[in-house]
């Protein structure tokens, strides 16, 4: 039974067999991947374009970032401080998550968009320390309204980045591509 199979599959009609399931099972990983590379529905469609044209710094919004690991999310109040004053924001189908959340109580549940897993130890607070600014990972997100990841955060990514800023500092190398630098 086995044999005939494997005949069958030397067989122009075989081989068109195999060429098909091949081509469906490539489709369906390359499809998956992109889904997985695609931003995030959020709650409130968040603008970071206008914002940063207004001139509204990252670490205001993402005060966490200066203190600690995470850069955190802000809080619904603290949107609703500015927005509140804004007359157009009092009847925006847009804003009204983010009013609904203010009236009831209940945070909105925003989706994290740039994460890195669980084994990699990540702090904001040492980098924006070394000087390194937003973009460098996030992107220009004065071109953004909704945030996405220009980039994939990989080994390769941070790795790279850790190298260029240490640059001819052989023990600062050392110390920044230490494994336990960032898995500990």
């Amino acid at each position: 039974m086995i044999k005939r199979f494997f005949d069958w599959l030397k067989k122009p009609l075989g081989l068109i067999a195999v060429g098909i399931t091949f081509l469906a099972l490539f489709s369906l990983a390359a499809y998956g991947i992109s889904l997985s590379q695609q931003p995030p529905a959020q709650p409130v469609q968040f603008p970071h374009r206008i914002h940063i044209g207004f001139g509204i710094q990252c670490l205001y919004c993402h005060p966490g970032a200066a203190k600690g690991p995470s850069a955190g999310i802000p809080a619904e109040a603290r949107c609703w401080g500015c927005h509140n004053q804004i007359v157009k924001t009092q009847t925006s189908l847009l804003l009204k998550p983010l009013k609904d959340s203010v009236i009831s109580g209940k945070p909105l549940q925003w989706v994290p968009v740039a994460q890195v897993p669980d084994f990699v130890q990540f702090n904001h607070r040492a980098h924006i320390a070394a000087g390194q600014n937003c973009e460098n990972c996030h992107g220009d997100m004065s071109k953004m309204t909704v945030a996405e990841n220009p980039q994939i955060f990989n080994m390769g990514f941070c790795l790279k980045c850790h190298t260029k800023v240490a640059g001819e500092n052989h023990d600062l190398l050392v110390k920044l591509t230490d494994c336990g630098t960032c898995h500990y």
